[in-house]
């Protein structure tokens, strides 16, 4: 596994980093057992960016990731947590709406105390603004975050479905290491503005969701019904004909995977590596073949006929369906690309 630095300021992490979330909350039911096991082996593949918030399981995720951190060197890993969030304790697990914002310093400071309990450190290497609350400048905000980046307990900021406009304002009070927004074959909005952007400011891109929450791999999306403790359930793109036009689209992926000899998902994988060098993908899984697939996507190199059937099958808006609901995607707080 190759190694990126993240923004201009020397912060180094795998090509490939592994998505936690899933681990916790909004895939289905947890399982610590094999968690703590796909942990492991992600990091004996070279996996060394670890992705959570402290919403993810309402700080389940970040404790899991403290039981795997116990008796290994720190700066064998990098750590990304983030705060900004609100959710409600009382709500079901899996939920997309019970949530609101918080970009105070006073709350920041609270949620970096309680993560780094929660991981068992003294430090974040990565440490986002999880949603930009537009009531508060993000100047104010930044400008606090960058104060624990001066106490040591943070090494480098980042933010999360943010505007162009907003990255530059951040930008101007201290440097921005990432930025993470959602980012796919299915999703590439950011290619409008923001990853010029990135680009221009020297900021790495962290696609979260780079398998269209697992449209692009070789299993049907699985939707968990039952416990309601899936975030799939709040995207019309995993509904009725929607599901059917983007089923169709996948074909051109499977026909290249076939061709490549590869899955799916490496092959959506690799498609995001090929954007350059500061786009960098943090597939999520909580089971170890799934993560030694996603990571066996470095090694797959996509011809320039493959890149050309993709760009031909999904071009920005080609998915059908948006990636949220009218009634999550109606709120202002809601996540914006």
């Amino acid at each position: 596994m190759r190694n990126v630095t993240l923004g201009r300021g020397g912060l180094q992490c795998s090509a490939i980093g592994l998505g936690c979330m899933g681990m916790s909350e909004f895939y289905g039911a947890r399982d610590d057992a094999q968690s703590l096991l796909t942990l492991q082996r992600a990091f004996d593949l070279g996996v060394t960016l670890f992705d959570t918030s402290n919403v993810y399981g309402r700080g389940h995720n970040e404790e899991l990731l403290g039981r795997f951190l116990t008796g290994r060197r720190r700066d064998q890993v990098v750590i990304a947590t983030k705060f900004g969030i609100v959710r409600d304790p009382t709500g079901p697990l899996g939920s997309a709406y019970d949530r609101d914002l918080d970009n105070t310093p006073a709350y920041m400071r609270s949620c970096l105390e309680d993560s780094l309990r929660r991981l068992d450190t003294d430090f974040v290497d990565l440490y986002y603004l999880h949603r930009a609350d537009p009531a508060i400048p993000i100047e104010q905000t930044v400008d606090a975050m960058a104060t624990l980046v001066k106490e040591g307990k943070v090494r480098a900021i980042g933010l999360s479905e943010v505007w162009p406009e907003t990255l530059r304002r951040a930008q101007s009070v201290h440097p921005i290491a990432a930025l993470q927004s959602e980012y796919s074959l299915w999703t590439r909005e950011p290619e409008l503005e923001v990853l010029s952007t990135c680009r221009e400011l020297g900021i790495t891109f962290v696609a979260y969701s780079p398998l269209g929450r697992g449209m692009f791999t070789d299993r049907k999306a699985q939707i968990d019904t039952e416990t309601g403790n899936d975030i799939r359930l709040s995207s019309p793109r995993f509904r009725g004909e929607n599901l059917q036009r983007n089923e169709v689209l996948l074909e051109t992926v499977k026909s290249i995977a076939a061709r490549r000899r590869c899955s799916t998902g490496q092959v959506a994988l690799a498609w995001l590596l090929s954007r350059g060098t500061d786009v960098l993908p943090i597939p999520g899984t909580k089971r170890i073949a799934y993560l030694e697939d996603n990571v066996g996507a470095a090694d797959v190199t996509l011809e320039p006929e493959d890149l050309a059937k993709l760009e031909v099958t999904f071009p920005i808006g080609a998915a059908a369906g948006e990636r949220y609901d009218s009634t999550f995607a109606g709120n202002a707080r809601a996540p914006r690309a």
